[in-house]
C-alpha cells in the first residue's frame, strides 16, 4: 500500500500557460508513484498581471505553502532578482525556469538546458557532435545552445535572421565555453556550412501549428546528418518528417518537453521520475489534442 501522507503543491507562472502539458505530466507521474501532487497554472494574462509581478507571486506561493514553481515566458530573467540562490548553470545562462521553495528561501534552476541535454543523450545516443548548426538564437535557443556546448559540441554555428542577436549570443556562449568555437551566421550561409555539419537543431517557431512550413531547404540535409526539433505541437513537424524520409536520425520536440518536466519533477519532489513513462503519457496528451483539433482543421480545409 502506497504512502500518500506526503503532498506537494506546484505552480507554473507565465503568460498563456493554461494549455501547458507540464501540469498533467507532473500529476500523472506523481500518481503512479503514490505521491499526492497538485499542479496549478498561474496565468498572468488571465490575472491581468504584468511580468514584473513574478516576485509578488513567489512571495504569495511561499505563504500558501507551495513547494516549487516552474517559470516560463516572460519571467525567466525577471525572476532572477527575487531568488536567494541560483544554480551555476542557471546563473551562467541568465535564466531560471524552476524555483524551489525551501526553508523560506527561493532557489533557482534551469531545466530547459538539461531537458534538451537528456533528450539528446536518450533520443540520439552516440550522435556525432564535432560541428552542429543551430537555427534560432532566441530564449529557447539559448538554453539549447548551452546544452549542446555542455554536451561537447566543438563548433557551433548559430544561425538567426537577426544578425545582431546571433552575434551577441555567440559572444556570450563563447565566453562561457572558451574551448569551443561559436560562430554567428545568417540563413544565407546555410548552403556553405551544412556540408560541414554533423547535425542540425531547430529552435524557431517555424513548423508549429500556427507557423507551418520548413525552416530551411531540406535539400541541404544529407542522410548522415542528425536533426533535432524543439517544436512539439505538432509532434511530427514537417522538418522531422522530411528529415526522416531522407534517412536522417531525428529527435522530435517532445523529447525536450518531457526532459525539462522530468528534471523539474525530480528537483521539486526529490523523486526520480520514470522518463519513458512520462514520454508515453506526453504522447497520449498530444494525441488527445490532435484528435480534438481534427474536426476544426477539417472544417477549415473546406
Amino acid at each position: 500500500m502506497s504512502n500518500r501522507a506526503e503532498s506537494v503543491l506546484v505552480g507554473l507562472i507565465g503568460e498563456g500557460v493554461m494549455p501547458s502539458l507540464t501540469p498533467p505530466m507532473h500529476e500523472r507521474e506523481a500518481d503512479v508513484q503514490g505521491l499526492r501532487l497538485l499542479y496549478r497554472p498561474v496565468d498572468l494574462l488571465e490575472l491581468a498581471l504584468p511580468a514584473t509581478a513574478v516576485g509578488d507571486l513567489l512571495t504569495a506561493a511561499q505563504r500558501m505553502g507551495f513547494n516549487g514553481l516552474n517559470i516560463t515566458h516572460p519571467c525567466k530573467q525577471l525572476v532572477l532578482e527575487h531568488l536567494d540562490e541560483i544554480s551555476d548553470d542557471a546563473r551562467r545562462l541568465g535564466a531560471v525556469n524552476t524555483v524551489l521553495i525551501q526553508d523560506g528561501r527561493f532557489i533557482g534552476h534551469n531545466t530547459d538546458f538539461s531537458g534538451f541535454g537528456s533528450a539528446l543523450a536518450d533520443g540520439l545516443p552516440g550522435a556525432k557532435l564535432d560541428r552542429v548548426v543551430q537555427l534560432g538564437a532566441g530564449g529557447a535557443g539559448s538554453a539549447v545552445a548551452y546544452a549542446l556546448l555542455k554536451a561537447g559540441v566543438s563548433a557551433l554555428d548559430l544561425v538567426d535572421m537577426d544578425a545582431a542577436r546571433a552575434a551577441e549570443r555567440a559572444a556570450e556562449l563563447g565566453g562561457l565555453f572558451p574551448e569551443a568555437t561559436v560562430t554567428p551566421r545568417t540563413p544565407t550561409e546555410l548552403g556553405g556550412i551544412m556540408p560541414l555539419a554533423d547535425g542540425l537543431v531547430h529552435c524557431t517557431p517555424i513548423g508549429m501549428a500556427a507557423h507551418p512550413g520548413l525552416p530551411l531547404d531540406v535539400e541541404l540535409l544529407e542522410p548522415r546528418h542528425w536533426v533535432a526539433d524543439i517544436v512539439y505541437r505538432p509532434i511530427e513537424t514537417q522538418l522531422v518528417r522530411e528529415a526522416r524520409a531522407k534517412g536522417c536520425d531525428v529527435l522530435d520536440g517532445g523529447r525536450m518537453a518531457v526532459g525539462q518536466a522530468a528534471d523539474s519533477f525530480k528537483l521539486i519532489t526529490g523523486r526520480e521520475p520514470d522518463r519513458d513513462r512520462m514520454r508515453a503519457h506526453f504522447l497520449e496528451l498530444i494525441a488527445v489534442e490532435d484528435a480534438a483539433a481534427a474536426p476544426a482543421l477539417a472544417k477549415a480545409a473546406h
